[in-house]
């Protein structure tokens, strides 16, 4: 009964969003991976690079496509529905620690957490795994104190199953809940006390390995390697492992958890109701399960500082409803007109969704991403309208927009000269690249607030990929070009730059210094 309200009430509220072209990862892997699968039932990318993600994503949105037709706005009203359905498992959870209300203010608050927000509308897996774990969690929670029956275990495995196919790292739910069974069985058997859960929920936990494991081998028989391409497992995996990069994302994914895009409300509301003496007749959460919740959020914390070369918040996503149940919890236990903080949370939350705060941040942990979208539209339509046959310099996303014409935001291919990012290095390489375009898109690859200036530049270079982008008027010095056409949408920014007649692609004599080009600190 409550499903219908929810979708209403995501639809509603992203109904100016459902017609946006696709973006970021969408645009540069799920997207094209399940149009290869729409098309020609390939499992395997043929238009992209596999990253070895699991398909189910690519299966259910081919699915749709079938009766929605392959356009973005039916692409984000499936995602709609997804989200709908994870945030009914957020009720679900809820509903028992906290009561209806109590339940109600935290599948509210989920839904308007700016990161939430975002990815409701956005076609990655994140989205995906994060709904069939949160039904998965809600099922376990049902009997976390007593033998689950065997339908119950039945359902708990499958949908942990359909988490792992949607990817690969939903897995770490189950495998921390097991843990937390076999800590909770060794505990009893030193009390000496008979444990009611016994072996059977730990082998349905730990069952989600199943799938991954055949999908694995068949990537690894049809591609060659298991697990994704070399580049994408360096860059994910093998490359994460030193210590100074795993204690830098420990720092950041403590932010993420506990502060980011103003999750610091809820949190420091909980945090003062502590100094508050408990409420006569408002137990405390069952301890089982409170020990669960955290040892979640944990393990959230430590695996994805390992995992994943770039700290982006939507791996979190199932962490962040818990983190507001724990709120909700600890106001009602310790307040008796706890409504306000839901209500400033409520503010704080949307503030978030509109306004950046003032640090870096990736566009799609808010509605920045939509200013990016609208930018690189813009721009793509003013190189169609005046240079048609252009050859265009441009970093990813946008080199992808321009040369796919599937992804919405340009009709017929545009030939595309690529480089990494708009550093001045990079800038300078393509400088030296002759004849090889004759127009340039140049765009905000990272929110950069002016002025801000990282401690450790170095390292977040080294690990996380940052770099400051030339504004318009540098890159156009060092391509030896002219702005012609240049926008501003909220801190992010796109320009065209099109090469002066009768001036060179390359370097030689023309090359600008260095210091020339970061003397100047032109904002557009």
């Amino acid at each position: 009964m409550l499903f219908p309200p929810i979708f209403v009430f995501v639809y509603l509220t992203h109904y100016a969003l459902l017609r946006l072209p696709y973006f970021w990862d969408e645009a540069g892997y799920y997207i094209p991976a399940a149009y290869d699968f729409f098309r020609t039932g390939t499992l395997i990318p043929q238009s992209t690079l596999s990253n070895a993600h699991p398909p189910l994503p690519s299966v259910l949105l081919a699915g749709w496509w079938h009766l929605s037709g392959f356009v973005p706005s039916g692409t984000r009203t499936a995602v709609c529905i997804v989200t709908a359905f994870a945030l009914l498992a957020v009720y679900r959870i809820a509903r028992p620690l906290c009561g209806e209300m109590g339940a109600a203010v935290v599948t509210l608050l989920t839904a308007l957490y700016p990161i939430w927000f975002a990815q409701s509308t956005l076609a990655h897996a994140d989205i995906f795994a994060a709904a069939f774990t949160l039904w998965g969690l809600a099922l376990y929670l049902d009997h976390v104190d007593e033998r689950a029956p065997a339908t119950k275990l039945l359902a708990m495995a499958g949908l942990f199953w359909l988490a792992a196919l949607s990817k690969e790292t939903a897995l770490i739910t189950p495998l921390l809940l097991a843990l937390v069974e076999m800590a909770r069985d060794k505990s009893l058997r030193k009390q000496r006390q008979p444990s009611p859960r016994r072996y059977r929920e730990i082998f349905a936990l730990l069952s989600p390995i199943v799938p991954l494991v055949l999908w694995f081998a068949y990537h690894r028989h049809m591609t060659g390697f298991a697990f994704g391409n070399p580049q994408y497992l360096r860059y994910n995996a093998t490359a994460n492992l030193s210590a100074q990069r795993v204690g830098f994302a420990l720092f950041h994914r403590a932010i993420h958890l506990t502060a980011h895009m103003n999750l610091f409300v809820p949190v420091l509301c909980a945090l003062a109701c502590l100094f508050l003496a408990p409420l006569p007749g408002r137990g405390a959460m069952p301890r089982n399960v409170l020990i669960t919740l955290y040892a979640l959020l944990i393990g959230y914390w430590i695996a994805f500082s390992v995992f994943g070369g770039a700290l982006l918040t939507r791996y979190l996503l199932p962490g962040y409803p818990l983190v507001i149940l724990l709120c909700v919890v600890t106001w009602q236990r310790r307040m008796r007109g706890w409504w306000p903080l839901a209500v400033l949370s409520a503010a704080g939350f949307i503030a978030g969704i509109f306004l950046n705060p003032p640090y870096h941040f990736a566009p799609e942990d808010n509605l920045s991403y939509r200013d990016m979208i609208v930018l690189q539209q813009d721009a793509a339509r003013v190189i169609l309208q005046r240079w048609p046959q252009a050859t265009v310099l441009t970093a990813w996303p946008a080199s992808d927009a321009l040369r796919k014409p599937e992804l919405g935001y340009v009709p017929a291919p545009v030939k595309v000269f690529t480089v990494e990012n708009f550093s001045l290095q990079q800038m300078q390489q393509a400088a030296g690249e002759e004849g090889s375009f004759d127009t340039a898109l140049i765009f905000a690859t990272k929110y950069d607030p002016a002025g801000l200036r990282g401690r450790n530049v170095a390292v977040e270079t080294k690990y996380f990929d940052f770099h400051h982008d030339l504004f318009p008027a540098q890159a156009a010095a060092v391509l030896h070009g002219s702005v012609v056409w240049q926008e501003e949408r909220n801190g992010q920014w796109a320009a065209v730059v099109r090469l002066d007649k009768g001036s060179y692609a390359g370097g030689g004599s023309l090359r600008v210094p260095a210091d020339a080009v970061l003397a100047s600190t032109e904002v557009p």
